[in-house]
Formats: structure tokens, sequence, C-alpha cells
């Protein structure tokens, strides 16, 4: 895994100081410890870190092609490049490496940007064409692999795999995007479609950008979607047999490096499916490791620790101290933008554990989005279901004004939890999903936004681009839309930037087999009733991996990552929390009412309501905004 930065002049060619791309460069040294280049050509400047992990010391960049016509900086692995290097050999390519970089190389010549839907992997490259003089700057199809861009003020467009990158560039504009707040604090997080900063822009994931010297830039090009439009037609058993292979397919062409290697292991399914499936394929004990905390009602290393004693793993557990709130400062550089995932803390602290013993971690990560494993997707495909059975009037003028006179009651056990059902129901389906999805409610953000915040936001609502991706998204059921929107909206913006950010933090590469594009492709296809079937998610995997598995592990109730955020902001960090009302960076911005803040923050402090979440976002927002300049 690495880092790239760059800058091309779009419209005119410029000279690109060489200076400028090394300390865009090493503002990402911990993406790439091993190894750093920078190529500069007239109108454009390519630089990399490198974390070496195949062919260790043959595949330095940025790399020239064999005939150098082209050179690349690419961040990520290509999981069939043998196969692709065979077929190139065929065709005449000739080689100096062994690693995937070339191969890249190589598949562009023959194939131009077309080569993408060859690549089998995780990536983000820029490759320049020394004869045709365009830039080509590319995305992976699930958006695992990070690009940030911008346009500077010289005519150049800047990219970098995170935003510290493009900070080091003196003409980058720090100005907040103020719809990018209403995101983050609708969502957690900035979604892809936005940055914290105006101006600066993530490539989709699944597209590319072809950039020239001799035109403007112009707008990304999708080269790879998702469609839930069609329906596998074989038996329940031949499928679960399909699926089986590409589970396997997945795991086993993840397998390959030149380092260390071992997995993540929590003790949940799909982790411990990932598990399973590498001991079945290793020769050796898998290395797993585990993080555990010191609160037993959220811990699962026992969980962990059945399933490492079951394959026979060289496991390690370590232990989260429920105090561990002193490294939120490191967080907030490690995202750069605003991040309130609190789940971040744990992922960071087990890349750590994982670290000291491999270079190359496989995770789970991906298929509650694919297969439905997420409660909620479960909850919507019922709604859904409802929704068909209930007048639309009577869903509007009956359960809306139901919904919206019930009492939040987030103290009650969870079937007395009604308001959010009552008033998803009352709409339709993509906006009741929208409404599940969301962190804070529209109207409480409405209520806490002040008047000079609300006026740059105008009619903007944060749910409305998700609104719209689901209605348009290639489907057949409220289901599809729903996962959908996880793969494309919440899985690159949330899970897939945690992950990256937390792991690359510490130099480690890791590696999520269950977003193997040939098999999201083969689950999207699945029916309904093989993703969900009754109170359960993820039915087929679930059903397939009882061949390797427990059912006291299949059938658990789920349970992530949890951060006692809640007791932190009415102990250690109530003083903070306080603050945000009073003296802080945030509290002099005068985004907020601070009169409505001050009273959230009584009621938490008091115990009366639980606005944990809401407290860490504003938390999280101005320590990152204070990292960005933003706030003095």
């Amino acid at each position: 895994m690495c880092g790239i930065a760059g800058i091309f002049h779009c419209g005119t060619i410029k000279p690109v100081d060489p200076a400028r791309v090394e300390r865009m460069c090493d503002a990402l040294v911990h993406r790439g410890p091993d190894g750093a280049g920078v190529w500069t050509a007239p109108g454009v400047g390519l630089g990399h870190r490198r974390l070496s992990i195949i062919d260790l010391a043959g595949s330095p960049q940025p790399m020239l092609s064999a005939d150098g016509r082209s050179v690349i900086v690419f961040n990520g692995e290509i999981y069939n490049f043998r196969e692709l290097r065979t077929e190139l050999e065929g065709l005449g390519a000739q080689f100096r490496t062994s690693g995937d970089t070339e191969v890249i190389l190589a598949a562009y010549e023959r194939w131009g940007a077309e080569c993408l839907s060859r690549l089998h992997g995780m990536f983000a490259f820029a490759l320049y064409d020394l004869r045709q003089q365009t830039l080509l700057l590319a995305r992976d199809r699930l958006g695992v692999k990070p690009l940030f861009m911008a346009p500077l003020s010289d005519g150049s467009l800047a990219f970098a795999s995170e935003l510290k990158g493009l900070l080091a560039h003196p003409l980058l504009r720090r100005d907040v995007d103020p719809l990018a707040i209403e995101d983050y604090l609708t969502w957690g997080y900035v979604p892809d479609h936005r940055s914290i900063l105006a101006g600066v822009e993530k490539l989709p994931a699944g597209h590319f950008r072809l950039l020239r010297h001799d035109r403007p830039a112009t707008p990304p090009v999708k080269w790879w979607d998702i469609s839930f439009a069609q329906r596998h037609r074989g038996s329940e058993r031949d499928l679960e047999a399909e699926l089986l292979h590409h589970l396997r397919e997945a795991v086993t062409s993840r397998m390959a490096a030149d380092v260390p290697l071992g997995a993540f292991l929590s003790g949940g399914v799909d982790s411990s499916s990932v598990v399973a499936l590498m001991a079945e394929a290793s020769r050796d004990p898998v290395r797993t490791c585990s993080i555990g905390f010191d609160v037993a009602a959220v811990d699962e290393t026992s969980y962990a620790s059945q399933i490492a004693e079951r394959f026979g793993t060289d496991h390690r557990v370590r232990r989260v101290s429920s105090e561990d709130f002193d490294a939120l400062e490191t967080l907030s550089t490690m995202f750069d933008e605003p991040f309130a995932d609190a789940s971040a803390l744990p992922t960071w602290r087990v890349c750590q554990l994982a670290r000291e013993s491999v270079t190359v971690a496989l995770s789970g990560d991906g298929a509650d989005e694919a297969m439905a494993g997420y409660r909620r997707q479960v909850f919507h495909f019922h709604e859904e279901r409802m929704r068909g059975l209930l007048p639309a009037g009577f869903r509007r003028n009956v359960l809306g004004p139901l919904g919206r006179a019930y009492p939040k009651a987030d103290w009650a056990p969870r079937p007395l939890r009604a308001k959010a059902t009552l008033l998803s129901l009352a709409g339709d389906g993509s906006s009741g999903y929208a409404l599940g999805l969301s962190v804070v409610p529209a109207k409480l953000r409405e209520g806490l936004y002040a008047p000079a915040l609300r006026r740059l936001l105008g009619d903007y609502r944060a749910e409305q681009p998700l609104i719209d991706m689901m209605n348009q998204a290639p489907s057949q059921s409220g289901l599809d839309r729903a996962q959908y929107a996880d793969l494309k909206f919440w899985l690159p913006g949330d899970i897939l930037t945690k992950v990256d950010r937390t792991s690359m933090a510490v130099s480690l590469e890791a590696r999520e087999p269950l977003l193997d594009h040939r098999l999201i492709e083969f689950a999207a296809a699945l029916p309904d009733r093989m993703r969900v079937r009754g109170g359960q998610g993820k039915w087929l995997l679930k059903k397939a991996m009882r061949r390797y598995l427990p059912d006291d592990i299949l059938y658990r109730p789920k349970q992530g990552f949890v951060t006692p955020i809640k007791e932190w902001l009415r102990g250690p960090l109530a003083n903070e929390a306080r603050a945000l009302t009073a003296n802080s960076p945030l509290a002099r911005s005068e985004w907020f009412d601070k009169t409505l803040l001050g009273g959230l923050v009584a009621a938490h402090s008091s115990g009366l309501a639980d606005n944990s979440r809401l407290l860490w976002q504003l938390l999280m927002l101005e320590r990152s905004l204070v990292r960005l300049g933003i706030f003095a």
C-alpha cells in the first residue's frame, strides 16, 4: 500500500516544482515508509511513497513503462496481475519487474482507459501518457482506496491520497464548505460527493478522470457501477455453491504477499468466515488479532478466541481501556476531515496490534452492505412490505402525525422505540431509509444552526443526494435500493475511510476480500429471500458457512466495535462538551445556536437524555477544523 500525490496543469503547460510534489508526498510518509520518488516533466509532476508488499526491491515508483511512453504512481493491489501479465506477454509485452505496477502500465498501453475493467483489486493511480500528454486518474470500483483533488489558482490540479497531501501545497485555499457541515452532522462523516474544504473533490468510486494540457479539466467518468436489476434463477443449493466459490476465490486471491500476512478477527460472521477460508487455503497457522474491552457488555474476545481455537490460528488479543479517550487528537489528525464514527478508535487499536506482527491484514468489511447484514436493511425490507399493504393516505395522514407525536424513547426497550418506524412508514421507502440512516434528524439540525449558517445552506438538505441515489438505483426492490445506497454512499464515506486511515496510520495494508467485485455482483443478483429471511440478514452467506462455523457464531446478535462516548461526555470529556457553548473555537464560529446547544449539553450531563452522538460529532468537528487551520 502506498501514498500518491501530484500536480497537473490543465489548459496550459507550466513547469512543476519537484520540491512541491516532494512536500506533498512527505505528508503521506505513514502510507509508505519504505521508499519515495518524484518524477516531473513539463506541466506534470508525480510523487510516491511506498509500502513494500510485492516485489519488495524491484518495483520503485514513479515507474516508467518499458518503452518510455507512460509513467505511473499507484496505490493499491491488483490481485489478478499474474493472469494479466501472462495475457499481455502473449500479446508481445515485455516486463522488467515481477510486481503489479508494471502490469497496469502494460495494460494501459494495450487497452487505454478500458484496462480498468480488467483490473481486479483496490487502487487509486495517476498515469501520465507522454505521447498523448494526458493524465489518467482512476479509482477502484468500490472506493477502497481514496483520491483527493483540488484546482489551484495557477491553473493546475493537485491530487493526493489524503487531504493532508493537498494541505502541503501552498496554493490550496482553506475555506469551509458550509454544505459539508450539513452533510457531516447528518451522517457523521463527509460523504464522497463533498469535502470539508470548498473546492476540494474526491474522485468517486468506480470513476476515472482524463486530463489534458490543451483544455480545461473535464468531469469524472463512471467506468463501473453495481446493478441489482437482474436475478439469479438457480436452485438454492446451486446458489449456495456458487457463493462459496466466490468467497474462496476472493480470500485466496488476497493472500498473495511477500511480507507477513494475517487477519482481523472479531468473532462475528464476516471476519470468522474470512479466517475460516484463510485457514483452509494456508499450510501455516493464520495470524489473527482481536481487540477487547474492559467493559464486559461490549467485549467479543471470547467469540474470537473460539474461532481462533477452532482453526488453530496464531492469535493475539489486546484490551482497550474504556478510558482511552486521550487518543482523540491523534484521530482528528489521522482523518483530516471531521469523522465521528466512534469505532475508529478501536479499529486503529486493532491495526496497531496487527502491525506488530504482519504488514498485511484481511478484514471482514463489506458483507453487510453486499448481503443485507445490517439491522436497518432487514427493518427496511419489512417496512417496504408494510408500505405495500397500507394505503399511502393512511400512512401519510395517520402514521405521520402519530410518529411526530410519539416520544423519542431511546431509554425504552427496542420494541417500544416506535417513533422512527412510524415516521419512516409515513413517507416513501427512500426517504424512510435516509431518515433511519441519519445521525442527527433534520428538525434538530435546523434548530441547531444559527441564522448565518442557515442562510449559507439555503434549501440544501443532506438526505436528498441519498434519496436521489436510491430512486435512481438499478434495482427491483426496496431492499435493492437500500443496499445500493449502502454500497455507494455509506461504504466509501464511512467504512472504507475508517479502515484506510486507521490502517495506513500505522503503515498496515488492509485488504477486504468480501468486497471482491465478482462477489458483490453475484450477491446483488440474489433474490431478496436469499438475503433476508425472517429476521435474519445475510441468509445465504450464513447457510453456506455452516460447514465451517457454529450456529452460536453465525446467528448471534450483530455487535460492532463500541466506544463509551456517552460515559466520556459525562465524565472526563464533560468540560469539553460544556465548552462548546462558551469559549471554544466552535462556539466562537457562531454557526450554532448556543442556547439550544447548551440545553442539549445540560440534558446529557444530567442523564436526562443521551445526546452523546451529536456532542461527539461537534467535538470532532472542532478538533478537525483546528487542525486544518480554520479555527485559531
